[in-house]
């Protein structure tokens, strides 16, 4: 059986989802009567300047002035307010003083004005009393529902907003004194004066924009809705922001995932320093944010970040115009060596690659090029170069295998010919395989020549390191939405409920016992439980049983202290290395006892941990950890190990050679941040951007065990909301050991730490994860009709392989039904496709996959995985802005008539109700009379529509 009509994935322009999203901010872009409430004829006034924009601009609607007093403004007739004008207003913009703006919303909200632009400043960024009057402004923005209208809610803009700019529909509705050309940026800034500049700037370097919004201090609407608005438009090919704050974290990241998988997002954040944090806190009023964190949020939600006004701007050009690399090597045409170098240095410095151009290549080159020519890359065709010699060269090097962009740079020399150089790699523009771009150096005399270029679609830059800088950005794009499109390894482990339980018992019995640190054996025991593979350890609380255990892992070993307190490290470290024999034993036990018991009290001794004494040397030195941030919640850290110099039992320092190949100063960091959850494939881009990963590669380390231990790690953080921060230190990467069957590296911790919150929070005011994790809760077993077990659970990035041989098995029939045309296999199953299908935001739409174990593969429990296949795929589309859901059920032609599609639909029903939905609809092909049996057997309304075609279900939940 094949259930209802499928919709495009929300962000797709084409779909009713788009459509719904758009229609609810149209009233900003697209209105049909704008009032303008401090509407004046005062000259420079902003009520004065936002009339006279809107009038100079016509963009089809009606202009309302508002006027408490006056009979006309600028010879428009006014009206005293907006209850009081002809017709229904769509848009008001309101630029009275700070104090007077409550009231202006009331009486909008009252009036049924659908949207407010608030250019008033004087609001949170003055201090307590303006953030009280926000909370003013936002309440009386609320319409009460009442016996023949539901509650509603007027939308704002601002407040301290320039206005909103929409250039192909001529509205002008700001104060700014320039209105830009129609093109296809939409540009989202947090600063107006940044903006109008921008905009200024913009005309002269001949950008255009699908719109231009001033978001201000965004009392309500915010960067979430409006990527969202962008993304669905289709004026708009790319989305730049301007940001000093993230505002709402999860609504900014839930939609910047969707979008950047069809649009580029291009981010300025302002306030990267301390200083500069603070100056943007005073501008908007918002907290001060971590930037570290900030670029991992940038990064994990496939945006890019730049650092200046023009790279915000020509980057999106140059994504606009060319294709995205396929790696970091790039070639350089040059007809000057010095320009040339200045190239290489600013490739290399970003973190690009200097091509290595193929002997066939170089062969070529050496049959066009004169004698002297540079023989490598750069490719210096030399000063007296003609347009043809420029064309012949770029023809030559676009081909070779060993390059993945191309750069060619011209110094109007007293040989060269700019303009005519320009017309003969013209028709290079447009290589799709890889980037074309331009340095065109000089003035006057290259500018008809760089224009040539512009408009055939090469990003020219003034100068060979402006543009190098460019093929850097478009790297960090593409390994971006590389991560939001592999296909990660499935987990070499299943975490099941039994661990979750056993984890949360645990710490559970140090809340009851009001602590907030762990000790080391409960730490080790909750991250044992969820896959992280510890040393041995032996937990004792006598001489004797140390002796006992010790004799037992063989001499020397090592003696930590099991502690659920921070003690002074200038008293105690805590932590005994190479204890060598049984008496050593003995009296290093009744010294960390008789030290604990003088520093917190003889009841405070919880015994001590005896672990072997590894030999580290030709290891690695690691540490995992996890914090909290204020904003993006839990933030995981990877790094390598950074310690003082290691002591033995009697606290001096070890006089051996390092004991492993990198264990960092103290000094020195070198971690990267990543937001949970993680599957591997987020994993190991976290680590790559790390230096230790790098030297582990090199050295031929297989990492597919870290990237298993740091996905289980954050599965830890986010399953186990009670964990402040954890800390495993130092996890070690080391060699086989003697008599190691298999010969390969071992993953191994071998200290840990875990702290917990206040145990006086309750469970809801604990931080969640920024990203909605994987929803366990909905995970279930169900038998089909003939006895089968199989699994409904939602769907997961590492089932895309399973997707594969599920379309495999489709007849043309259940496609057709699926998605109302035909569509071939090799286009079900693209890559890009199934990537997004099988990724899923969790808050807009919940997938789920019946499962089925394949006989006679089992589990094993031993880290192995059983074989599995997709029976059916059934989703649940949230409609953008709204508590409405679309449903669609598709299910493998053998595996009908087993009683899913009815389980199916169920279930999507008991999802909508406990994710707080409304409404769930559908639409069926007349023919599809299973799918109407199912329906109406559970309560959907059904309605024919004859000009569609289809019959609409309706569920009200």
């Amino acid at each position: 059986m094949t259930l209802n009509k499928p919709k495009p994935r929300p962000g797709d322009p084409s779909s009713d989802i788009a459509h719904f999203r758009n229609a609810m901010l149209d009233m900003f872009f697209a209105p049909r009567a704008v009032a303008i409430i401090g509407a004046s004829e005062k000259p420079r006034s902003v009520g004065r300047t936002v009339l006279r924009n809107l009038l100079e601009t016509p963009f089809g609607g009606t202009v309302y002035p508002i006027h408490p007093s006056q009979s006309q403004v600028l010879g428009i007739k006014a009206y005293p307010n907006v209850a009081a004008a002809p017709e229904a207003i769509d848009l008001a913009i309101i630029a009275t003083p700070a104090a007077t703006v409550p009231d202006m919303v009331r009486e909008c909200a009252q009036a049924g004005v659908r949207g407010a632009i608030i250019i008033s400043a004087g609001f949170r960024e003055i201090g307590p009393e303006g953030a009280e009057l926000e909370q003013r402004v936002l309440q009386n923005a609320y319409i009460a529902e009442t016996d023949t209208s539901p509650a509603s809610r007027l939308r704002l803009i601002g407040p301290n907003s320039l206005g909103v700019m929409r250039p192909h529909r001529g509205l002008n509705a700001t104060f700014a004194s320039s209105f830009p050309r129609k093109g296809g940026i939409g540009f989202i800034s947090q600063s107006g004066a940044l903006g109008t500049a921008v905009l200024d700037w913009s005309i002269r370097e001949n950008f255009g924009f699908s719109a231009f919004v001033s978001v201000g201090s965004m009392l309500d609407v915010g960067w979430g809705e409006l990527i969202d608005f962008f993304g669905a438009d289709d004026q708009t090919q790319s989305i730049v922001l301007y940001m000093e704050t993230v505002g709402d974290a999860h609504a900014f990241l839930s939609a910047a995932r969707q979008v950047a998988l069809d649009k580029p997002i291009i981010v300025l954040k302002a306030g990267r320093s301390e200083q500069g944090g603070r100056a943007a806190e005073r501008h908007t009023g918002a907290q001060i944010e971590n930037d570290a964190v900030l670029d991992a949020a940038f990064r994990r939600a496939g945006a890019l970040r730049v650092d200046t006004v023009a790279d915000l701007f020509h980057i999106a050009e140059v994504l606009a115009k060319q294709p995205r690399p396929k790696g970091p090597r790039l070639a350089i045409v040059t007809n000057a060596g010095g320009p040339g170098v200045l190239a290489v240095d600013s490739l290399i410095n970003d973190g690009g690659t200097l091509a290595q151009l193929a002997d066939e290549t170089i062969a070529r080159l050496d049959g066009i090029l004169p004698l002297h020519w540079s023989h490598s890359n750069p490719v210096d065709i030399l000063g007296d170069a003609d347009p043809a010699l420029f064309a012949k060269t770029l023809d030559v090097v676009s081909h070779d295998s060993q390059s993945d962009g191309v750069l060619v740079v011209l110094t109007p020399q007293a040989m060269t010919d700019p303009t005519a150089s320009a017309e003969a790699i013209k028709p290079f523009a447009q290589m799709r395989s890889r980037p074309l771009l331009a340095a065109w150096m000089g003035g006057a005399e290259v500018e008809v020549g760089a224009n040539i270029l512009r408009n055939a679609g090469v990003p020219v830059f003034a100068y060979p390191d402006h543009a190098v800088r460019m093929f850097d950005y478009l790297l960090h794009y593409s390994d971006n939405l590389r991560a939001l499109y592999e296909t990660p390894a499935p987990p070499a482990r299943e975490i099941d409920d039994s661990v979750r339980v056993r984890a949360r018992a645990l710490i559970d019995q140090a809340r009851a016992e009001n602590r907030t640190l762990l000790t080391q054996k409960e730490s080790q025991e909750i991250l044992a439980l969820y896959g992280i593979p510890f040393v041995e350890t032996h937990l004792v609380t006598t001489a004797a049983q140390a002796v006992h255990a010790a004799d037992m892992l063989g001499y020397p070993v090592v003696m930590k202290l099991n502690t659920d307190e921070i003690l002074p490290k200038r008293e105690y470290d805590g932590v005994i290395l190479n204890i060598i024999s049984a008496n050593n034993v003995r009296a290093t036990f009744r010294a960390v006892k008789n030290t604990v018991t003088n520093l917190l009290g003889k009841e405070k001794f919880r015994g001590v941990l005896l672990q072997p004494m590894l030999n580290v040397r030709g290891g690695y030195a690691l540490h995992i950890g996890s914090m909290l941030d204020p904003q993006f919640g839990p933030v995981l850290r990877f790094g390598a190990e950074k310690r003082p110099p290691l002591t033995d039992a009697q606290g001096q320092p070890l006089q051996t050679e390092p004991t492993t190949k990198l264990m960092l100063d103290a000094r020195f960091r070198d971690d990267a941040l990543g937001l949970p959850p993680l599957n591997t494939t987020l994993a190991r881009r976290m680590m790559e951007r790390t230096r230790v990963y790098k030297i582990l590669r090199e050295a031929d380390v297989n990492t597919d065990d870290l990237e298993q231990v740091l996905a289980r790690f954050s599965q830890l953080v986010v399953e186990q909301p009670w964990i402040k921060a954890t800390e495993i230190h130092p996890l070690m990467v080391l060699p086989p050991f003697a008599g190691d069957a298999d010969g390969s590296t071992r993953v191994l911790a071998l200290d840990a730490r875990i702290v917990l919150h206040d145990p006086a929070l309750t469970e809801a005011e604990l931080p969640r994860t920024v990203i909605r994790p994987y929803p366990s809760q909905y995970v279930e077993p169900y038998n089909l009709k003939d006895g089968t077990p199989v699994t409904i659970r939602p769907i997961r990035p590492e089932d895309e392989p399973l997707l594969i041989d599920f379309h495999e098995k489709l007849s043309e029939q259940s496609v057709y039904l699926r998605y109302f045309h035909a569509l071939n296999l090799s286009q079900r199953i693209a890559h890009d496709r199934l990537a997004r299908i099988a990724t899923n935001d969790y808050d807009r739409e919940m997938a789920l996959v019946v499962e089925r174990v394949l006989p006679p593969y089992t589990d094993n429990g031993a880290g192995g995985m059983a074989k599995r296949e997709i029976l059916a795929v059934a989703r649940l589309s949230r409609l953008q802005n709204s508590r409405d859901a679309e449903f669609a059920v598709l299910i493998r032609d053998d595996m009908q008539k087993q009683g899913l599609g009815t389980t199916l639909l169920t279930k999507l029903v008991e999802i909508g109700r406990a994710e707080g939905m409304k409404r769930i609809i559908g639409e069926i092909l007349p023919e599809n009379t299973g799918m109407k049996r199912v329906t109406e057997k559970l309560g959907f309304k059904l309605k024919y529509d004859i000009e569609e075609g289809l019959t609409h279900a309706v569920l009200d939940l």
